[in-house]
C-alpha cells in the first residue's frame, strides 16, 4: 500500500464529514472519469476514453452488453486456455455465445473467422507471465470485423502498454496488482470511435446524457461516459490515485527495465538452486512475474507466509514471485534462500493438506 493511501482515505472521510452532499458537485461525481484519465495516461489511452468500475467482470459485462441482441451469424468468442477464470466464466454464462477455447495466442489467430464477435485476450497470462502477441490477434480480428477486448490486469503498470497504438477495441484491467491502487478499482477503455456509436445495455443513471435531469427515457451520454453504470465507488477511487501517482512519477519504462533485470536475477537464482522455472526466459515474452515449481508448492507458500515472505501460487503452475519497483535484490536473494531451506529441510511438510484461501 502506498503511504499516501492512508491520507487519501482520510481526505475522503473529512470531505464527507465537512461537505456532505455538496461533495458530489465538488468532484465526487466526475471521479470515474477523472481517475479513468489517469489510468489512460498509464496505458496510452487518449483523454476521455477510460472509465472506472468495480472490477474486470463488470467492465467486460458492459462490453458484452453492447452487442445485444447477438447476431446468430456472428456469435463466436475466441480466447486462450490461459485466460483468467473470471473472464472465462462471464463468457461461458452467455447462452447465445459460442465459446471457442484454444491453446495459445497463435491458435487464437488461426481460430478467428467471420463468425467471431469478440476476442477477450490476456496481455500477460496470469499463471506463467507470458506476454501474448496482441498485434497479430488485433490484425486478424479486424480483418474479419471482430472486436478485441484486451485484459491488461497483469501488465498495466509494469509492462509498457499503448492501447491506442495497438488499436484494441476495448481494454480492461484492475488495480490490485502492479498499479498498487487497491480493490474496487477496475477500469474500461473504449476506442473513441466505438464509444461514439455503441450502446451498452448494461448501464445506469451515470451513463445518461443528463443524469440529474432524472428523465424517464434513456439518452446516452457522449463518449466513454455512456459506459458507466450507477453511483460510483468514491472511497475506492480516493485510495487508488496514490498508486497511480507513483507509477506516473517513476514511469512504466523505468519500472519495466528494473523488472526485467530483477526477474532475470530470480531466474538465475532459481536455476542455481535447482528449481524448475515456468515463466518465459525470453524477457520480451515475460511479464513481471516468475513462476517456479517446488515440491508441494501450496505448502511451501504457507511456510513462506509464516516467514513473512509474501508471494502467491496458482494451481498447476507453482509459486509466483513478483518483484516490483520497491523490492531490493537482497530481498530476492533472501526469498530464494528461504524457498531452498524450506524444501531441503522439509519445513513445508507440516502444512500438507492445509487448504489455502489465498
Amino acid at each position: 500500500m502506498p503511504a499516501a493511501v492512508e491520507e487519501r482515505v482520510a481526505e475522503y472521510a473529512r470531505t464527507w464529514k465537512e461537505r456532505g452532499i455538496r461533495a458530489w458537485a465538488e468532484g465526487w461525481w466526475e471521479m470515474p472519469l477523472t481517475v479513468g484519465d489517469q489510468i489512460g495516461r498509464i496505458i496510452g489511452a487518449p483523454p476521455g476514453s477510460t472509465v472506472m468500475h468495480q472490477n474486470v467482470a463488470v467492465a467486460e459485462a458492459i462490453v458484452v452488453s453492447c452487442f445485444r441482441p447477438v447476431d446468430p451469424q456472428r456469435n463466436r468468442v475466441v480466447y486462450e486456455e490461459g485466460n483468467f477464470p473470471s473472464v472465462r466464466y462471464l463468457y461461458q454464462a452467455q447462452p447465445d455465445l459460442d465459446v471457442v477455447v484454444v491453446p495459445d495466442d497463435e491458435a487464437i489467430v488461426d481460430a478467428i473467422d467471420e463468425r467471431t464477435l469478440l476476442v477477450p485476450v490476456t496481455h500477460v497470462l496470469f499463471k506463467t507471465a507470458e506476454i501474448q502477441d496482441v498485434e497479430a490477434i488485433v490484425r486478424r480480428a479486424h480483418e474479419v470485423g471482430a472486436h478485441v477486448v484486451l485484459d491488461a490486469y497483469q501488465s498495466a503498470g509494469i509492462v509498457p502498454l499503448d492501447v491506442a497504438a495497438l488499436d484494441v477495441d476495448f481494454a480492461v484491467g484492475g488495480s490490485v496488482k502492479w498499479l498498487c491502487g487497491g480493490p474496487g478499482n477496475g477500469w474500461l477503455y473504449v476506442r473513441p470511435d466505438l464509444a461514439a456509436v455503441l450502446e451498452p445495455t448494461f448501464m445506469g443513471w451515470q451513463a445518461h446524457a443528463r443524469p440529474f435531469g432524472f428523465e424517464p427515457e434513456l439518452e446516452y451520454a457522449d463518449g466513454a461516459a455512456r459506459f458507466l453504470t450507477g453511483t460510483p465507488n468514491v472511497p475506492a477511487l480516493y485510495a487508488a490515485t496514490a498508486g497511480y501517482d507513483l507509477i506516473e512519477e517513476i514511469g512504466v519504462d523505468r519500472i519495466r527495465a528494473g523488472s526485467v533485470r530483477q526477474t532475470e536475477l530470480l531466474i538465475h537464482l532459481l536455476d542455481a538452486a535447482g528449481f524448475q522455472v515456468g515463466s518465459p526466459r525470453d524477457p520480451s515474452r515475460r511479464g513481471g512475474t516468475v513462476t517456479v515449481r517446488t515440491p508441494e508448492f501450496e505448502a511451501v507458500h504457507k511456510e513462506l507466509a509464516e516467514r513473512q515472505i509474501l508471494c502467491d501460487f496458482r494451481p498447476d503452475a507453482g509459486l509466483r514471485l513478483g518483484p516490483h519497483y520497491y523490492n531490493t535484490d537482497d530481498e530476492l536473494r533472501f526469498a530464494v534462500d528461504q524457498i531452498t531451506d524450506i524444501v531441503e529441510t522439509g519445513a513445508y511438510e507440516r502444512h500438507l493438506g492445509a487448504a489455502a484461501r489465498f
